[in-house]
């Protein structure tokens, strides 16, 4: 990068490229004067009768640079303490001036002046070099006082070449421009000039190199750096289907869950049950065989095979029928548990048993159904196309369901439970055909 002093360099430099081209294509000569080269305000510049033959090269305009502003950005910590040396992107707006008191003087050293920009549209590192350390027979005495420090911009060894590239204005900016430099109007092409990298040479806190991220790998020691995948699959574990059982619309105690996605393999894997009623979430283990597309759980079995913990998510009496969304838990040895998205499941009540009475023309139907049925859910029994609310369920959870009607049709009718809105599978659709379940009818007497 270069220094503050770069500025006035690109001047210099700019400056120097039209001093070599009156020498070498002897303008003096063409123009029968003596030609100076200057980088002056306009206004500083003697006009009139006495005017003298001469380029005039003003930077009138500094602007950043929108493709380097931010750069090195963020420049300081949280505590404010120096991280980088960000640099300062600047382009530079120049307007060359021609200068003559005979006709087509003027005219003759613009046209010069811009085929020699035009021939170089980059200033490259020897010219720049060349320009602000010049050699023998032009020795440092010789030269103004600003340029001796000008070798020391460093602006040679800046990253970025400097272009030179002119600058389109309109009649209207350039009159505007001539108005405010308050002098008379002369010959002038404008020229736009990119970029100037100027950086700072402040002390900053440089790190020391990182050698690993994140938790070490088990077996390298070094964590394995970023994971490519070809496809437009998202890298994390991904529930995008649940499947219950042959197709059913919902899913029952001691039945198989089947859950698919992407990225679902794991050392282990769990499934979290979460009912809409609780905060409360179940885990169950994926069952052996799990897969990176697809692993299955079992619901519990009600009644329970064996004592069980009254805490553990295999007791059927910590379920009951509604809608649960569930979300997989991926567990692996080297890396942190993931967790999947999550979608919704619905838990269907089994009637395992109806029996029904009458009693002065009042029918009751007693079920006793899976899971249990707890105090604050909603419950009722549609026999046919009749709905009819439970009994008042005393205790905190049960199986037992107690339903009385005396608008009932008799004979042999199809039943289904309903809890919470869910209701059970009236319809078989195990075989080639669905048909009822036989299961789900009662007779009226």
């Amino acid at each position: 990068m270069s220094n503050a002093l770069a500025i006035a360099s690109v001047t210099a430099v700019l400056k120097d490229l039209l001093d070599n081209a009156v020498i070498d294509h002897s303008l003096s000569t063409v123009v029968g004067d003596q030609i100076t080269i200057t980088a002056l305000p306009p206004d500083r510049i003697r006009t009139g009768g006495n005017e003298i033959v001469q380029l005039n090269l003003f930077l009138y305009n500094v602007a950043p640079n929108p493709g380097w502003r931010n750069v090195g950005l963020p420049s300081r910590n949280n505590e404010g303490q120096q991280l980088t040396n960000p640099p300062l992107a600047i382009d530079l707006y120049y307007l060359l001036s021609a200068y003559g008191r005979e006709d087509f003087d003027s005219e003759i050293l613009l046209g010069y002046a811009m085929q020699t920009l035009h021939e170089m549209p980059v200033l490259t590192r020897d010219a720049i070099r060349k320009a602000l350390e010049p050699i023998s027979p032009v020795d440092g005495s010789s030269l103004p006082e600003g340029m001796k420090d000008l070798s020391a911009s460093d602006l040679a060894e800046q990253v970025e070449m400097i272009k030179i590239t002119p600058h389109t204005i309109s009649t209207e900016e350039i009159s505007k421009l001539w108005s405010a430099f308050q002098a008379n109007y002369r010959p002038s092409v404008a020229y736009h000039v990119s970029v100037v990298l100027i950086e700072s040479k402040y002390q900053t806190r440089s790190p020391l190199p990182v050698l690993s991220r994140g938790r070490p790998d088990s077996i390298t020691g070094r964590d394995e750096g970023v994971i490519t995948q070809p496809d437009l699959l998202p890298p994390f574990p991904t529930i995008q289907e649940v499947k219950p059982p042959d197709n059913q619309p919902a899913i029952r105690m001691s039945e198989r869950l089947v859950v698919s996605g992407h990225h679902l393999d794991g050392d282990q894997v769990a499934v979290l049950f979460t009912h809409v009623r609780s905060s409360n979430a179940l885990e169950l283990p994926a069952s052996s065989g799990a897969t990176s597309t697809e692993f299955k759980v079992d619901i519990p079995e009600d009644p329970a095979t064996g004592p069980v913990d009254p805490e553990s998510p295999v007791n059927p009496d910590n379920w009951q029928a509604g809608i649960y969304s569930i979300s997989g838990v991926i567990k692996r040895t080297d890396q942190p548990d993931r967790t999947t998205n999550e979608l919704s499941i619905a838990l269907a009540p089994l009637i395992r048993s109806i029996t029904t009475s009458v009693t002065d023309g009042v029918v009751t139907l007693s079920v006793i159904c899976s899971p249990k049925v707890w105090k604050k859910q909603q419950v009722s029994l549609v026999v046919v196309d009749r709905t009819i609310n439970a009994e008042t369920i005393m205790q905190d959870k049960t199986d037992t369901l107690t339903f009385k009607s005396t608008d009932l049709p008799s004979g042999a009718q199809w039943v289904r439970l309903r809890v919470d809105g869910i209701e059970s599978i009236l319809i078989d659709r195990s075989g080639p055909v669905p048909v009822f379940n036989s299961s789900d009818q009662v007779v009226i007497p």
